[in-house]
């Protein structure tokens, strides 16, 4: 039941947007780190290729050291990047959860026999 296309995504989607949100915050605490080279988080595309082929259980997480120029000290946090990205991963993160909740409100529905 909890294996469909659309379950398996969500799922997904949340485990990649958590691990987003834990490098973003790793580079928030680094921002003053000599030689410190910002995490990025990318799994979209692959997400959406493995969508295509039916399959979102195979796509892969990737997690790089940004090639970003570096300041005087070796860094190259921009705290500015970091905040857009906390924002934007726990509005995407929020949006998920309410479509696991959706999900699982249409699911309760339908086993008390009501009209979903």
């Amino acid at each position: 039941m909890f294996d469909d296309l659309s379950s398996v995504t969500m799922k997904v989607t949340l485990d990649s947007l958590s691990k987003r949100s834990r490098v973003t915050a790793d580079n928030i605490a680094n921002v003053n780190t000599p030689h410190f080279l910002a995490g990025r988080v990318s799994f979209e595309d692959a997400l959406a290729d493995a969508i295509t082929n039916g399959d979102p259980t195979e796509p892969s997480v990737h997690m790089a050291r940004s090639l970003e120029p570096t300041r005087e000290d070796g860094n190259n946090v921009n705290l500015d990047h970091e905040t857009l990205t906390a924002w934007d991963t726990g509005l995407r993160y929020s949006l998920m959860l309410r479509g696991v909740d959706d999900k699982f409100g249409l699911l309760s529905t339908v086993i008390k026999g009501g009209v979903a």
